[in-house]
């Protein structure tokens, strides 16, 4: 059987660069994609495996790796949309979006809206880590995604992590009927450099003695590696949020189909791409 290929992001650390090595272990074509080049060569090369670079907090950076992965992979079977991060005072990026937005939500969006004809060729899975902090931090509103008003780290944190719900929800609503299989997952408070951005107690939390009490990168990185591995619509259900491999409930507003659609939309427009789509609802 021909080997999977399967794209990683944020692969140079943590439970992206654990899952890039479990899957090659496997047996799968493994890609892995972070914004550090010294990191992500250095688990490309450990696993002699390929690698590409790309800072998530510059769009043209994943235009330019959507457009690597289609010139030299003719199937992508699993892309695990896992780069992200908390960050401190809001900030823009050059791209002119609020950066905790568009590098946990806009960038995946955009990387996976140009391989959208790849993935449902080859009948992907797209796995998109999320965090149950959207239950506990968002305070979403869909009129300011910017968070130009009532800006805090948390919430910019929550409401991206919101975001990646509502994405896989619509992307089952929008192409599941055409072989797309999508979940999100919480992979844990994980002990990794994650929160290095941070500037709150959430920064001390991951530096301090309390890291022993966190999730390790293995734990965190096996949910994501179960959805790549078993078989969506038989474990698991496309569209839907899990925990620890289990069926897990989001926040209410993880289920607002409206919403969703609308996220979708603007979303679209924010990167410059279609949103086009069959009405059904």
């Amino acid at each position: 059987m021909t080997a999977r290929t399967v794209v990683i992001t944020g692969a140079s650390d943590g439970i992206g660069a654990v899952a890039a090595r479990r899957l090659h272990e496997a047996g799968d074509t493994v890609v892995v994609v972070g914004r550090s080049p010294e990191k992500t060569r250095g688990v490309a090369t450990a696993l002699g495996v390929a690698s590409v670079t790309a800072d998530f907090a510059r769009l043209d950076d994943v235009r330019d790796l959507a457009a690597h992965l289609l010139e030299r992979y003719e199937r992508i079977d699993v892309l695990a949309n896992n780069a992200g991060g908390i960050f401190g005072d809001r900030t823009l990026t050059v791209d002119g979006n609020e950066t905790t937005f568009q590098v946990n939500h806009l960038a995946p969006f955009l990387l996976t809206s140009l391989l959208k004809n790849r993935l449902i060729e080859s009948n992907a899975r797209v796995i998109n880590t999320s965090s149950v902090a959207h239950a506990r931090f968002a305070a979403f509103d869909i009129d300011d995604l910017q968070l130009e008003h009532g800006y805090s780290e948390n919430r910019a944190y929550g409401n991206a992590k919101l975001a990646n719900i509502l994405f896989t929800t619509e992307l089952h609503r929008r192409f599941g009927d055409q072989g797309l299989s999508a979940a999100a997952f919480h992979p844990g408070v994980v002990a990794t450099n994650f929160a290095d951005g941070s500037t709150t107690a959430m920064r001390h939390i991951y530096r301090s003695i309390f890291r022993v009490l966190l999730t390790t990168p293995e734990q965190g990185a096996d949910t994501l590696v179960w959805l790549a591995q078993t078989m969506p619509g038989v474990d698991w259900y496309s569209g839907a949020y899990y925990v620890k491999r289990h069926l897990a409930k989001a926040s209410p507003l993880a289920y607002n189909t409206a919403l969703a659609r609308e996220l979708w939309e603007k979303s679209a427009a924010l990167v410059g791409v279609s949103s086009t789509t069959p009405q059904r609802y």
